[in-house]
């Protein structure tokens, strides 16, 4: 019971730590992403619609083909919406926030309409499934099952879910051990001086706002085809995308601490359901709780004052280099 637990947390988890993996690599560029819901839904939803094209072009799809097609999709969509936030707030300097949270919209919009679309030709009606290419993404490693309790939570998983945490430590290791890593941290902390000392500032929130967006559509991807096992609902992703980036608050700007984060968060949204005879106001209590943690670490972290518990300093704010 309890291995069935911690594996049915761990797989609510990843995409949390997809999305907050891309945020807190954003956010050290100094850039505050609100859209990352937004691109988690098209990351999902380009990747299905990917999926769809290429079982209904072939007789008999291959396996390497069902892989690659929607990852390809989902890289491409999430990486279009990723770019369009860097041009508007570091090319054009708009606001964070509200195009942040026009692109969480658009992106619900986008995900839903061809979504939408795409289910009412299919034959016969009902849900869009890419049933066959989910199976793919859901295949487990072949001895899991063998290994008991053991094997249940640690290796009863699809390869994004390796992934998710590999791109965590990578990125964990890459901000805190490498130059390009001291590079970025320099620019989300104090955009000007690090202009000053040569780094091209407008590369390094690109590079990184771009990539970040790539990572956490990763994680709608996740979702669709692994967890929904490759069904299509409008609205289904929830209310996930914020859940990652409260997970970036929980886990202090830390992509390692956010393993860790994203395992707890998604225990917490999936409690209720071990739980009987609860009300439907129970249930909307045990939903809150994750971001009642989140409230709790911020105000905490907000106490304690330390540096390494804090945002970066320019997080959200639009670097003019004339006022340098």
């Amino acid at each position: 019971m309890i291995a069935t637990i911690i594996n049915k947390a761990i797989i609510q988890g990843i995409p949390l730590l997809f999305g907050s993996t891309g945020e807190i690599i954003t956010e050290k560029s100094g850039n505050l992403n609100l859209g990352i819901p937004g691109i988690m839904y098209v990351g999902g939803s380009a990747g299905v619609i990917g999926a769809y094209i290429y079982e209904k072009s072939v007789e008999t799809p291959q396996a390497f083909w069902c892989i690659l097609i929607p990852l390809l999709s989902s890289i491409l969509g999430s990486l279009i919406a990723a770019l369009i936030y860097s041009f508007l707030t570091i090319t054009l300097r708009a606001n964070q926030n509200v195009t942040g949270l026009a692109l969480t919209t658009f992106g619900v919009g986008f995900g839903d309409f061809w979504g939408g679309s795409l289910t009412k030709i299919v034959s016969g009606g009902g849900n869009l499934s890419v049933k066959t290419t989910a199976d793919y993404y859901k295949t487990t490693l072949p001895f899991a099952d063998d290994l008991g309790a053991f094997g249940e939570i640690f290796f009863n998983y699809g390869f994004l879910a390796y992934l998710a945490v590999i791109i965590a430590l990578l990125a964990a290791y890459v901000l805190k051990r490498t130059r390009v890593g001291l590079h970025l941290r320099a620019v989300g902390e104090n955009p000007a001086t690090a202009d000053a000392a040569g780094i091209n500032v407008t590369k390094y929130k690109y590079l990184a706002t771009c990539i970040g967006g790539v990572i956490a559509g990763l994680g709608g991807l996740y979702f669709i085809l692994d967890y929904t096992g490759g069904s299509w609902t409008n609205g289904g992703f929830g209310d996930r995308g914020w859940l990652a980036i409260a997970l970036v608050i929980f886990a202090l700007w830390k992509p390692n601490i956010g393993i860790i984060g994203s395992f707890v968060f998604g225990g917490l949204y999936i409690a209720y359901s071990y739980i009987d005879g609860l009300s439907r106001s129970a249930v909307a209590i045990f939903n809150m709780l994750p971001y009642v943690v989140t409230i709790l670490v911020l105000i905490l972290t907000s106490v304690m004052r330390k540096k390494e518990t804090q945002p970066p300093q320019s997080l959200g704010l639009a670097y003019f280099r004339e006022e340098r």
